[in-house]
């Protein structure tokens, strides 16, 4: 039996009030409000395929456009993320995950590593989808491997329809996150590295 891995984070700027609280060892229950209807959907697979119960209550400047809640999002979320694993004592660390949606497919690796560091090779065919600007999903994962503390890769080998596209990131990120935060009972509690700490840590 591992401590619980759960917390809470608050987030206020000029732009956006987010609230995010975060379960690493749910069933995958979301209770996600950021009023923007396709983004909410994503999120929803993020909790869904991770097993992480993840709530997010969140307001921003949709009067100008979505990019500030999109991005503040994933800060709050890659924070409550950081928060719950605490000192990262005897998880996997790594993992990765081909996804398949229809026609598109995409493939996410982590290091759950205290570095973070996004590669983002993902070309999105439509510059819209709904009220959104794809190009603000790139800020999302942006966001949230910095605050996570995440070395995060992220790739579409190949789709035609944005929305499976996008949908494919999210859903092989969910996966390879529900993997190398798990805990392995090998580890017995070690932080998985031979400098006996993960990333800046002094």
């Amino acid at each position: 039996m591992t401590d619980a891995r759960n917390a809470s984070i608050s987030r206020k700027t000029r732009e956006t009030e987010i609230e995010v609280t975060i379960d690493l060892d749910g069933s995958g229950t979301a209770t996600i409000d950021t009023g923007i209807g396709f983004f909410d959907h994503m999120l929803e697979q993020l909790s869904r395929h991770s097993l992480m119960d993840i709530s997010i209550k969140a307001r921003g400047d949709l009067h100008i456009d979505t990019h500030h809640t999109v991005e503040d999002c994933g800060w709050a979320v890659g924070a409550a993320f950081a928060k719950a694993l605490g000192p990262r004592q005897g998880i996997r660390r790594y993992a990765s995950f081909y996804l398949p949606m229809d026609e598109a497919l995409s493939r996410v690796a982590v290091d759950v590593s205290g570095r973070p560091f996004l590669v983002w090779h993902v070309n999105l065919p439509s510059p819209n989808l709904g009220v959104m600007d794809t190009e603000v999903f790139r800020e999302f994962f942006q966001a949230f491997s910095q605050a996570a503390g995440i070395t995060l890769h992220v790739e579409n080998l190949y789709g035609v329809n944005t929305h499976h596209i996008i949908e494919s990131c999210f859903k092989a990120l969910a996966r390879a996150l529900r993997e190398a935060a798990s805990i392995d009972p090998r580890e017995e509690g070690r932080v998985p590295s031979t400098k006996g700490v993960l990333g800046g840590s002094l």
